[in-house]
């Protein structure tokens, strides 16, 4: 195993960070969630900034980032991609691991879909600023966006070769920790939208399930490593925007 792994996130919310958590989780990595240390101990979020105004040409935009062996990798997706075969959460052959990133990507793409439901507008605007527009894109959103999206995952896991219960492959992969993550965010921002599609969507509610039930996973969910859903993050729960 090599030095530990240090993350940077934002420490109060979950946001993209989470992805990678629950790949290092799942991994078993040794790491670091630097910003959520002290300010004594070097933490804070006055640590990310340290990193991001640094003077570093090629210093990350915005978080998440990790640091390995003073190597800095940002995006979610190209952190994932490079903790895949270290932490064993990749297929062995090539042409799996670009399905695995493809299908990241996806994710990626449905996450930015949940984010704009409350900030559609702009996110330099308040929520309370763009009620309006985020009730007409939170609809547009779980009538016809979020059963594209689960239908799509739905229909990789219903017609995987010999009824493999993964996304990609017979094992575990980053991807299935990112489609749980969805999945969990989903339920908690949109639990009455969720409750009535669930149904349609069996493969996606079991591999949520199965990653859950996964060891490392269990206890970190149990954890007080594992940040609450709350209305900072990603995903937010709204009461007018689950109708």
């Amino acid at each position: 195993m090599p030095d530990s792994y240090r993350l940077y996130y934002w420490p109060q919310i979950q946001g993209r960070g989470e992805f990678v958590r629950l790949a290092l989780e799942a991994g078993g990595a040794d790491y670091i969630d630097v910003a959520r240390r002290s300010g004594k101990r070097g933490g804070g979020s006055a640590a990310i900034m340290k990193v991001l105004e640094g003077g570093d040409p090629h210093a990350p935009f915005a978080p998440p980032f990790l640091e390995l062996d003073g190597e800095l990798i940002s995006q979610t997706a190209n952190i994932l991609a490079f903790l895949g075969p270290r932490l064993g959460l990749v297929p062995a052959d090539e042409r799996s691991r670009r399905r695995v990133q493809q299908l990241q990507l996806l994710v990626a793409d449905f996450v930015a879909e949940a984010h704009d439901t409350h900030h559609p507008l702009a996110t330099s605007l308040r929520y309370e600023e763009q009620k309006p527009a985020a009730r007409k894109n939170a609809k547009a959103f779980t009538t016809l966006r979020m059963t594209k999206y689960l239908g799509y995952f739905e229909r990789v896991l219903a017609r995987n070769p010999d009824g493999a219960q993964w996304l990609v492959g017979d094992s575990l992969s980053y991807v299935d920790l990112s489609l749980f993550q969805v999945v969990a965010g989903l339920r908690f921002a949109f639990p009455s939208a969720m409750k009535k599609l669930e149904p349609a969507y069996p493969h996606v509610v079991a591999l949520a399930a199965r990653v859950a039930a996964l060891p490392r996973i269990a206890r970190y969910l149990k954890s007080k490593r594992r940040i609450a859903f709350n209305q900072s993050g990603i995903f937010r729960h709204y009461a007018e925007l689950d109708r």
